[in-house]
């Protein structure tokens, strides 16, 4: 009776180990994989990301390696517009102002 009960508490403790091993393994080879070195492809992407960052915060809110090329098109295409449709700032979005109609009270 006493060897059953040994045996039973055995089993349960070799299953509650096996698990928790299982867990830890697991959890370990997680870290381990953050702490060696990166995928090749993951640390070349993350390295684009960091430059595109130092980048953008060097071009104070405009594009990105935009070269002298690129802001003369652009200079052009605001002169076709404002030759098409007129002077203004082509920059700016357009301030809509609407007024409150004005309603009369009819008697039946």
């Amino acid at each position: 009776m006493a060897l059953r009960k040994l045996f039973r508490l055995s089993s349960l403790l070799r299953s509650a180990v096996s698990l928790t091993l299982r867990r830890n393994f697991g959890l370990s080879a997680v870290l381990f994989n953050r702490a060696k070195d990166l995928d090749p492809i993951q640390k070349l992407f993350l390295d684009k990301i960091r430059d595109y960052s130092t980048k953008s915060k060097a071009a104070a809110g405009g594009i990105v390696d935009a070269g002298p090329s690129y802001e003369k098109g652009v200079s052009e295409e605001i002169t076709k517009l404002q030759r098409l449709y007129g002077t203004g700032d082509l920059t700016k979005f357009l301030d809509f102002k609407f007024t409150e109609p004005q309603l009369q009270e009819v008697a039946k």
